[in-house]
C-alpha cells in the first residue's frame, strides 16, 4: 500500500468544498496526544474495503510488517485530484495536521470578497500572529488551475492556429482545383447551356464532383484521425481523443467549407454566356 498522505486541519474540507461522504470531520479535539485519526477518499475505500465500510477501521503507517495499526479512519470524503489535473485520482489519506509535525504549511482561505483583494487582509492577519512568519506564493485557486493547464492551453492555441491554416490551404487548393476543372470544361458547359441546360444543372454538374472529393476526403480522414487519436491523448484535458461530438462538428465544418469552396467556381460556371464560350473555343 502506498497512498498519498496529506496533513490538513479541521477547516480544510470546508474551505475547498470537499464533501464528507461518511463519518465525521477532524475536530479541535484531534491533537497530538489524542488517538490518531485519519480521513480517506472514496477511491481508497473502493480499493481496500470490499464492503465499502471504512469508518471505524484501523491501519498503520510504516514499512515494518510489525507496524501498529493505531490510526482510526473516522471519515470518508469524495475523490479529488492531487498533484495534477491530468493525473488519475490517487488513493488519498488525510491525517490531522495537529497530530503530525510539519515544517511548512499551505493555507487555503475561503472568502466572499474578491480573492485578489483579500491577500492584504490575509497577510496582515498572519503578521499579527507572528511578524517574522514568512508568507509567500500567494495565489488564487483559479490562478493555480490556470498555471497547471498552461501547457494544454498553449498546445490548444497552436493546434487551433495550425488547424485554421490547414483549413485555409485546403479551401484554396480545392477552389483552385475546381476553378481549373471548370475552365477545362468550359466548352462542354457552353454546349450544354446552348442545348438548354439550366443554371441549376450546370451547378450540380460541378458540385457533384466536389461532393465526391469531400466524401473521399472524409472517408480517408476519419479512420486516420481515430488511429492517431491515441498519440494526443496525453495532451487533452476534459475531452476524450475520440469524442463523437468534437469529431462530428469538425467533419461538418470542414465539409461545409469544402462545399463552399467548390460552389463558387460552380456558380461562376453557371453564369457563362454560351455564345462567348463557343466563340472563344
Amino acid at each position: 500500500m502506498d497512498p498519498h498522505f496529506n496533513a490538513v486541519t479541521p477547516g480544510y474540507f470546508d474551505a475547498l468544498g470537499i464533501h464528507l461522504l461518511a463519518g465525521r470531520n477532524f475536530t479541535a479535539k484531534d491533537v497530538m496526544n489524542a488517538p490518531k485519526v485519519a480521513i480517506v477518499n472514496a477511491s481508497f475505500v473502493k480499493r481496500y474495503f470490499g464492503d465499502g465500510i471504512a469508518v471505524g477501521r484501523y491501519f498503520g503507517r510504516g514499512s515494518d510488517p510489525g507496524t501498529p495499526t493505531d490510526i482510526e479512519i473516522v471519515g470518508v470524503v469524495n475523490d479529488t485530484r492531487y498533484e495534477s489535473l491530468r493525473d488519475e485520482i490517487p488513493l488519498l489519506v488525510y491525517m490531522c495536521a495537529p497530530q503530525i509535525l510539519a515544517n511548512a504549511q499551505t493555507v487555503y482561505v475561503r472568502t466572499e470578497r474578491d480573492p485578489d483583494a483579500a491577500f492584504g487582509a490575509v497577510r496582515a492577519a498572519l503578521h499579527e500572529i507572528d511578524a517574522n512568519l514568512p508568507v509567500y506564493g500567494m495565489k488564487t485557486l483559479e490562478r493555480q488551475l490556470d498555471e497547471s493547464l498552461v501547457t494544454e492551453r498553449m498546445i490548444a492555441s497552436l493546434s487551433t492556429a495550425f488547424g485554421a491554416l490547414a483549413t485555409v490551404l485546403a479551401v484554396i487548393g480545392l477552389y483552385g482545383v475546381m476553378a481549373f476543372m471548370v475552365t477545362r470544361r468550359s466548352r462542354e458547359i457552353g454546349i450544354r447551356m446552348a442545348l438548354g441546360a439550366q443554371q441549376g444543372n450546370v451547378v450540380w454538374l460541378v458540385m457533384r464532383e466536389v461532393l465526391v472529393l469531400v466524401a473521399v476526403g472524409i472517408a480517408a480522414g476519419l479512420p486516420a484521425a481515430l488511429v492517431l487519436a491515441s498519440l494526443v491523448r496525453a495532451q487533452l484535458y476534459g475531452i476524450g481523443p475520440n469524442d463523437p461530438l468534437a469529431i462530428a462538428l469538425a467533419t461538418l465544418v470542414l465539409g461545409a467549407v469544402a462545399v463552399l469552396a467548390g460552389y463558387l467556381p460552380a456558380r461562376r460556371a453557371a453564369t457563362y454566356d454560351p455564345v462567348q464560350v463557343l466563340r472563344s473555343e
